[in-house]
């Protein structure tokens, strides 16, 4: 929806009542970049309808439960649509959220309450708080539903009661988008030619905002304190590396910081690859992709090759698993993208966050420490049969040998039994380090797979026992935590005594400073969003081997993540 001419005169108004800056407020970076600009907020909250409505008649009642689902149908249909015209996690948050617009679940919830007499609006209202209250028990992952059951909730109650749906606005000049939290959905929909920068109260720096804000390549600070006090219209200049947004700021010293970011931005316009430090050290730069547009995309940034292919997107919000010629004609596209180079393929990873119709277990009591990656497979060995042939199937049109993991293995016997699956159709089998037990026994696994590669955003979490989508907790998820490298700093070291490659391909492989430090432990390669490729790259390209081993070591001597950034700034700044 477009900003109105009032809404932006009151947004001014309120803006010139706000104390005079500079006023600096604090959070966690997430994607580095500057942006400065006028505020703008989502779209005012939707109306939601109240218990005391009127009864509906019996005989309306088929009408009132045809009207929601046609409404939920719409809904899901236009974030279908999005999802199609999108590619990477953008097109997977999309295609998850229409899911729940069409969930089954939802939907009889709904039907129930109209059958009692409650019309249809209010039904919905009712049975997405039943979800609402189900997913913040479960806690965890799980938590992280509840955004999406409140957006899809507000999008059919919007259609229903003819109310424009919820979102972000366009607005007249590129802005930065301030706002407590955002539905993955709004978040995949930015478009960062109008919205150039991106801050939060809460979420952290592995929730889906943040993960989608790293595809867009949008300055990104999350976890910011007192971000509901700045008003629509002020001006701010976020600092997506420093993880600040300054209220007010000195318009010669923001000229100053935005002029400096173009031309950082404009060195990275030249990035053609490989990667390399400065003395010739070659560290390989892969992208996260998701289908074939994704890899496509990721073969223009100059990704190296692919070093986290989520094979989710064909299996969600379906209520049967994809066949096997069709994921054989979705890999194969990858595999063309990048004919000849390093493909790394995840083998799915669902449950938890990712539920399937047809293999997640219902009611789990801690979902994201339940059924989820290989373990789906313990009660439904098909589907990793069925993916595993379709892997094979797509290496054999393209005349590929695609590198093939699994997702949350724990112990060495499940390493050894997909290792043997996976060399039985003439594939590399690797695994990933996502829980403890894996990186402590990291070296014992690698007597079984011929690679690993390190997933931070989940092993943060299982290390610090913290949710990634608590902002109370974005400091101990923050990759830059001590206590995380140290594992990263073992599972390198298990394979240089190896002589394997252990790879990072969790968002801590996008933040340039952080991959100086990972090159330093020991880590082979790193895999990112595509925007991320060059940053990543070019920042390499000016630091050599021993500069990047004394920055791993200083980030490993500290206590906490700030006094890390800050120590590995000052070695770096010591070298340059």
């Amino acid at each position: 929806m477009s900003t109105t001419t009032t809404g932006q005169a009151s947004a001014a108004n309120t803006a010139a009542a706000f104390p005079a800056g500079p006023i600096v407020l604090t959070g966690t970076p997430v994607v580095p970049g500057v942006a400065h600009g006028p505020v703008i907020r989502p779209a005012g909250a939707v109306r939601l309808p109240s218990d005391g409505q009127s009864e509906v008649p019996e005989a309306d009642r088929p009408a009132e439960k045809a009207r929601f689902v046609a409404a939920a149908e719409t809904v899901a249909g236009r974030l279908a649509e999005r999802a199609a015209a999108a590619t990477g996690v953008s097109a997977e948050v999309l295609s998850t959220t229409a899911g729940l617009a069409r969930d089954r679940g939802l939907l009889s919830s709904v039907e129930q309450r109209i059958d009692a007499g409650a019309p249809a609006a209010v039904a919905t209202v009712q049975a997405a708080q039943q979800f609402v209250d189900m997913f913040t028990a479960l806690g965890g992952l799980m938590a992280e539903r509840v955004t999406d059951v409140r957006d899809i909730r507000d999008r059919i109650v919007a259609h229903l009661t003819g109310q424009g749906e919820p979102g972000v606005p366009s607005p007249a000049v590129p802005s930065v988008l301030l706002a407590d939290d955002l539905a993955p959905a709004d978040t995949a929909g930015l478009d960062p030619s109008q919205v150039i920068g991106l801050a939060t109260r809460l979420g952290g720096t592995t929730s889906h905002t943040a993960i989608i804000a790293r595809q867009l390549g949008l300055p990104c600070v999350v976890a910011v304190s007192g971000l509901d006090d700045v008003p629509e219209g002020v001006t701010v200049l976020l600092d997506g590396e420093q993880g600040t947004v300054t209220v007010g700021p000195d318009a010669e010293q923001a000229a100053r910081r935005v002029a400096a970011a173009g031309a950082a931005a404009a060195l990275l316009a030249g990035y053609t690859g490989p990667a390399a430090t400065r003395d010739g050290h070659a560290v390989a730069v892969l992208a996260n992709v998701q289908d074939g547009a994704g890899a496509r995309a990721a073969v223009a940034a100059h990704a190296e090759g692919v070093g986290l292919l989520r094979t989710e997107l064909a299996f969600l919000g379906r209520a049967q698993e994809p066949s096997v010629e069709e994921q054989a004609a979705g890999y194969a596209e990858v595999f063309e993208a990048f004919a000849g180079r390093k493909v790394v393929l995840r083998t799915l990873d669902a449950g938890s966050d990712k539920p399937l119709a047809f293999a997640t277990a219902p009611d789990e009591p801690n979902p994201s420490l339940g059924v989820r990656g290989l373990r789906v497979a313990r009660a439904n060995p098909g589907i990793l049969e069925r993916q595993l042939d379709a892997v094979a199937e797509a290496a054999r049109r393209t005349n590929s040998t695609p590198w093939v993991m699994a997702p949350m293995v724990a112990t060495v016997p499940e390493a050894a039994e997909f290792a043997a699956a996976v060399r039985a159709r003439g594939l590399v089998p690797g695994v990933m380090i996502e829980v403890p037990s894996a990186a402590l026994h990291a070296e014992r696994l690698l007597q079984h797979v011929d690679f690993l590669s390190i997933g931070t955003n989940d092993l943060s979490q299982y290390t610090l026992a913290a949710d990634r989508l608590s902002a109370d907790l974005a400091d101990l998820t923050d990759p830059w935590q001590p206590a995380l490298l140290t594992l990263v700093a073992m599972t390198a070291e298990a394979g240089r005594r190896t002589g394997k490659p252990v790879g990072v391909c969790g968002e801590a492989a996008a933040d340039p400073l952080l991959a100086c430090v990972l090159v330093g432990l020991g880590i082979t390669s790193l895999s990112c969003a595509s925007s991320a490729v060059a940053g990543v790259g070019a920042r390499l390209a000016t630091v050599d081997l021993a500069t990047c081993r004394r920055a791993a070591e200083a980030a490993l001597a500290q206590d906490d993540p700030s006094s890390a950034r800050e120590a590995v700034r000052e070695v770096l700044a010591a070298a340059a």
